[in-house]
């Protein structure tokens, strides 16, 4: 296809799409007003499952199938970062020197990591009752680790980030969803129906299928993050690394030329004084 013939793809794609946008708009409510037949339905849908937070029944029960794409594409991105940034085998890892950090700033992080993961697994628990829920609450949970980084060291957030378990959380949270769909089929209704009991209004035990799928994105976002991360700061340390070791190499020929040179220098004047 000629670089021409793109062009009208693409002018007809726009054109079609500026229709679309624009006859949707054209039927949209007016502002302010009181008929808002998706939220009604929604808002309605949500308190006969039992989900206070309606948000979460959207996200997790009416239109649960959408979510399931969505953490899909999160998942198929971390794993082609770690396919891409994988240590090839003429590679090397230096183990990075500590680095001084201010009192003040490790006081800091250490102060507000526990803080910040407990309000992690907050909004991830609480989910079906509140705002927030599995994804907001997995980047807060992966954040709050990485103030280890910040406040300390990398060498301390190794300690407490082992990779490879956190690449297996992340494809045991994608499973878990993948999974909790299938018991819908199970009870004879569809793939994600909410067909388990919707407890108590209010509760955590509220929602039915809900809170499981919420905390099975809540494992999978946080795990997700976390192995970025991680990928993205050790190929950040290669190649401070490999600079590191290049530049000493070439300190070191450098060295050996000029000793090399003195050498011949001096076995020049020893023969000339013979």
């Amino acid at each position: 296809m000629t670089r021409r013939a793109r062009l009208w793809v693409l002018a007809a794609g726009l054109l079609g799409t500026a229709a679309l946008f624009a006859a949707a708009c054209l039927r949209m409510p007016p502002f302010g007003g009181t008929w808002h037949p998706y939220g009604d339905r929604a808002v309605a849908a949500a308190i006969a499952q039992r989900t206070a937070n309606t948000v979460s029944s959207v996200n997790f029960d009416q239109r649960a199938l959408d979510t399931l794409g969505e953490e899909s594409i999160l998942f198929a991105a971390v794993l082609g970062t770690v396919v891409l940034l994988r240590r090839t085998p003429d590679e090397r890892r230096v183990a990075p020197r500590p680095a001084s950090v201010p009192p003040a700033l490790r006081r800091y992080a250490i102060t507000v990591l526990p803080l910040a993961l407990l309000i992690g697994l907050y909004v991830v628990a609480h989910g079906q009752l509140s705002p927030g829920g599995g994804f907001q609450g997995g980047v807060v949970v992966a954040t709050a680790l990485h103030l280890l980084y910040i406040g300390v060291d990398h060498r301390a957030l190794e300690r407490v980030r082992p990779v490879g378990l956190y690449e297996l959380a992340d494809g045991v949270g994608e499973g878990a969803y993948v999974v909790l769909g299938a018991a819908g089929l199970l009870a004879g209704s569809a793939y994600l129906a909410n067909t388990l009991p919707h407890g108590t209004f209010n509760t955590l035990a509220s929602g039915g299928t809900v809170p499981l799928l919420n905390a099975a994105v809540g494992m999978e976002v946080a795990s997700a993050v976390v192995v970025l991360l991680a990928h993205f700061l050790a190929q950040a340390l290669e190649i401070v690394d490999e600079k590191a070791v290049d530049e000493k190499t070439v300190d070191e020929q450098t060295v050996d030329e000029k000793a090399v040179d003195e050498k011949a220098v001096d076995e020049k004047e020893e023969k000339e004084k013979e």
